[in-house]
């Protein structure tokens, strides 16, 4: 196994325990907080979905998506204590832009050598993230730093344990 395909397997299995988690939640439900202070689920589904749509763009020009007019500005930092629901995508709504972000990710991937992920990355994510291989582990695990605000909730809502 070559680090691209340790890549789209990481990815996978990010994408494959927030799917699960999510799996038996209503729209509604996504809007659900952990925590009044925390962002609720729909939020943090999109900002994972425009985080993985930026930062592939900076590292693998070309390989983005279109997103739903309004969707960016929907889950910016700035709108993260929104609960107006038609500001938020269904459950369904987000895992068509998860699959067709998991389409545009692996296309990028296979269009890189191994070596290309030794090449620098952006200048604005050089302290944390300084390669292209870097940025492109974050897109991998982001899903993940995410994912553990989702179990308070299902724990609140009376949801079975999935994983």
């Amino acid at each position: 196994m070559n680090a691209i395909e340790v890549l789209k397997q990481i990815y996978s299995t990010s994408q494959m325990v927030m799917s699960s988690y999510v799996s038996d939640l209503t729209d509604e439900e996504l809007l659900t907080r952990p925590n009044e202070n925390c962002n609720h689920i729909a939020w943090q589904l999109g900002h994972l979905i425009v985080a993985e749509n930026q930062l592939l763009q900076s590292v693998v020009p070309g390989h983005s998506v279109e997103l739903p007019d309004g969707f960016a500005e929907h889950h910016a930092k700035e709108n993260a204590t929104s609960n107006d629901a038609s500001q938020f995508l269904s459950k369904d709504g987000y895992l068509e832009l998860f699959a067709k972000m998991k389409e545009s990710t692996f296309a990028a991937l296979d269009a890189l050598s191994e070596e290309d992920l030794d090449k620098p990355g952006p200048e604005h994510l050089a302290s944390m993230f300084p390669t292209v291989g870097s940025v492109l582990g974050l897109v991998s695990t982001h899903v993940m730093m995410h994912v553990g605000q989702f179990v308070p909730v299902r724990r609140a809502l009376g949801k079975p344990v999935i994983i």
